[in-house]
């Protein structure tokens, strides 16, 4: 199993082509159909519903984005698509809605949120609704997450489908709910043979870490994320193999 060669040609659009002045919130239907309409591949966050579906959002709690304070696995997939996202016209969309609109036309990488809490082993269900959602799927498509445990977890329900190990600098700052033992280690991916991962992504300001230069050096391919301008594009690429983008616009090779 090998990541797509087209998620390494081209740019990813961070949470799909989002401009809320344009009307496309993050993650919504119309920032992936501007991804798509451009020919940008795309990265999604999915949370689980209360009822077991995928749904395409990145935080777990849906006040930020939606107006409406509460925990996004307290309601269901029906509620969430029926809850607007703030600057724009539509709901929160499931990933199988999602898959329909780009329908392999560009390639996908889907990052699966940690449901444990804690990067730990309490995960399956959300795992198990990515994989059962990308059942026939044929584009070009990827999974990753911060999460080894999720990363395993996946492995087992869709061999098939590429895999990715996410991780950055964690702080108190930016994980407020992981232990410091817990940030200290995941920082350097460690887990990344172990789980059979076969891209890593990695925060765009610290890709000078070791741990980042010795996976390149091996030939694992390097994402990194999120690139904000054309200057910091071209420091990331000195050691990433491709970019997770947004707030500008990348040229296509």
């Amino acid at each position: 199993m090998t990541l797509p060669a087209a998620l390494l040609r081209l740019p990813i659009a961070h949470r799909a082509l989002h401009d809320i002045a344009d009307g496309r919130p993050e993650n919504s239907l119309a920032a992936i159909r501007a991804a798509v309409a451009a020919g940008y591949a795309i990265e999604i966050d999915v949370q689980r519903s209360s009822d077991g579906q995928a749904m395409v959002f990145h935080d777990y709690d849906l006040k930020r984005l939606t107006g409406t304070p509460g925990p996004i696995q307290q309601r269901s997939a029906k509620e969430l698509s029926n809850l607007k996202l703030l600057g724009g016209e539509e709901g929160i969309p499931t990933l199988r809605a999602v898959l329909s609109i780009i329908d392999g036309q560009v390639p996908l990488v889907i990052e699966i949120k940690d449901q444990d809490g804690a990067m730990g082993p309490n995960v399956g269900p959300l795992e198990q609704a990515v994989a059962e959602a990308l059942t026939g799927y044929d584009g070009d498509v990827a999974v990753m997450s911060f999460n080894p445990h999720t990363v395993a977890a996946f492995a087992k329900v869709a061999p098939h489908v590429a895999r990715g190990l996410v991780a950055r600098h964690f702080d108190e700052e930016n994980s407020p709910t992981l232990p410091p033992a817990t940030r200290l280690r995941l920082r350097d991916a460690p887990d990344f043979d172990t789980v059979d991962a076969q891209f890593l992504s990695y925060d765009a300001e610290y890709l000078t870490n070791a741990a980042v230069q010795t996976l390149k050096a091996r030939g694992v391919p390097v994402i990194c994320w999120t690139v904000r301008s054309a200057d910091d594009e071209k420091d990331a690429r000195e050691t990433a193999d491709n970019i997770t983008f947004e707030g500008y616009l990348p040229a296509i090779p």
